[in-house]
């Protein structure tokens, strides 16, 4: 197992612990996690453009004229696309752009994004990052102190003074262990991990 140093909020090494090379170690590929967060991107995607089709216009089903001996097109209703405010023919309605990937894959990307902080020094592992108050600028001091001022900090467990307090610290994210993700992990420069998250982390992606 690969080893990496337990910092405490002031930067100091305190312990050291374990990474699972099952984890860490695997080989990274940039085309798996291109497709995963691609597809993660195009799942936030709201696809709301809507139109109105001849059936949802509102208005009269009455013929217009006789079908012949005018001289004109024949009409059915006004409700015609041809004619101003009816309805669209072939326009947009609502859809979704979610890609569907494995979940063996979306485990396998998980895995490299976080084996890709490991081999690239940007993994740093704390032992706690306790605030007594919602304190912003307490926040930014500690993170100061760890010289990760673009970074996303996964904690174990729900930590309200943390998550209240780096709410608005441009480019710092507060995550969960439950919601850790692929784009989130390679989208921020530092990650930071809580000690007590790694057997959380491993408990999620060797089971």
């Amino acid at each position: 197992m690969a080893t990496v140093d337990v910092l405490n909020i002031k930067g100091d090494k305190v312990s050291q612990a374990e990474l699972a090379d099952g984890i860490f170690g695997v080989p990274v590929k940039s085309a798996v996690l291109h497709q995963v967060v691609k597809a993660q991107l195009s799942a936030k995607r709201a696809g709301t453009a809507s139109v109105k089709n001849r059936s949802e216009i509102v208005g009269s089903t009455r013929k217009l004229y006789r079908q012949k001996g005018t001289g004109r097109a024949r009409k059915g209703s006004i409700k015609s696309p041809l004619l101003r405010g009816g309805g669209v023919i072939f326009g947009p309605k609502p859809r979704s752009y979610e890609q569907k990937i494995p979940k063996k894959m979306r485990k396998l990307a998980l895995k490299m994004a976080l084996a890709s902080k490991f081999k690239g020094e940007e993994l740093l592992v704390i032992d706690r990052f306790e605030m007594k108050k919602i304190k912003t600028k307490d926040f930014v001091a500690s993170i100061q102190h760890l010289n990760s001022g673009n970074a996303l900090i996964v904690t174990s467990e729900e930590d309200k003074y943390l998550e209240l307090s780096s709410r608005n610290v441009r480019g710092v994210k507060v995550l969960r262990l439950e919601g850790l993700n692929v784009y989130d992990i390679l989208k921020y420069e530092k990650l930071i991990i809580l000690e007590g998250a790694i057997k959380g982390i491993e408990g999620r992606l060797l089971s």
